[in-house]
């Protein structure tokens, strides 16, 4: 089953994905995963994307293009696979098209006020990454680390300004992306503001598993 995950910052995308991987067996292909992993490997795609983000500049199209065409070529992808960050435009979503045939395309809902909530609220520690939120996964001492005891940090990108903003940029690139799918006959709205498991079970069923 080959499937597209659309969704805005805090839907739940990665969560849901991880789970509907196992359930559906078939690869998660996070494009933020594929960058890392081309820039630790330094592939010459890996050495092109290090470069564009060092100077601050967005991923051209025909780069990210690329990078999930060489990730087809493996053979875990022959029997189905979830996109997660890919397509993002319009540009991409012709490029995928031609690439492989998508089934579905699941549009994650969830209002701003819960993304914010969900977001606003997550705490990181530093050395390690690990992430904690104030409400859904508090840490045992509040503000501290349980393993390294270690104060807690709020990311920049966490802060309500910069999830607005945040918010703004994917609704203003994925909307045409939601149209483009939806006249297709591809598009499944999905809600988004359960607990995990719930939304997998909803999934599932959408999807006649």
């Amino acid at each position: 089953m080959n499937l597209v995950f659309l969704g805005p910052p805090g839907a739940g995308k990665g969560t849901i994905a991880a789970l509907a991987k196992e359930r559906l067996g078939v690869p998660h292909i996070s494009t933020g995963d594929l960058f890392r992993a081309a820039i630790k490997q330094e592939t010459e795609l890996g050495k092109q994307v290090k470069s564009i983000l060092a100077s601050g500049e967005l991923v051209p199209d025909s780069v990210t293009v690329e990078m999930v065409r060489q990730r087809f070529e493996n053979s875990d992808t022959d029997n189905g696979f979830i996109l997660d960050g890919f397509p993002r435009t319009i540009t991409q979503a012709d490029a995928l098209a031609e690439m492989r045939k998508i089934e579905y395309v699941i549009n994650f809902q969830i209002g701003r006020d819960e993304i914010v909530k969900r977001l606003s609220g997550r705490r990181m520690a530093k050395s390690s990454g690990k992430i904690y939120h104030i409400i859904y996964n508090p840490p045992k001492v509040e503000g501290i680390d349980d393993e390294t005891g270690e104060p807690l940090i709020q990311r920049e990108d966490d802060k309500e300004e910069a999830i607005l903003n945040r918010l703004e940029v994917y609704e203003r690139q994925t909307e045409p992306l939601i149209s483009y799918y939806r006249e297709k006959g591809l598009l499944i709205d999905l809600d988004a503001k359960g607990k995990p498991e719930s939304i997998i079970e909803a999934l599932l069923k959408v999807l006649g598993q």
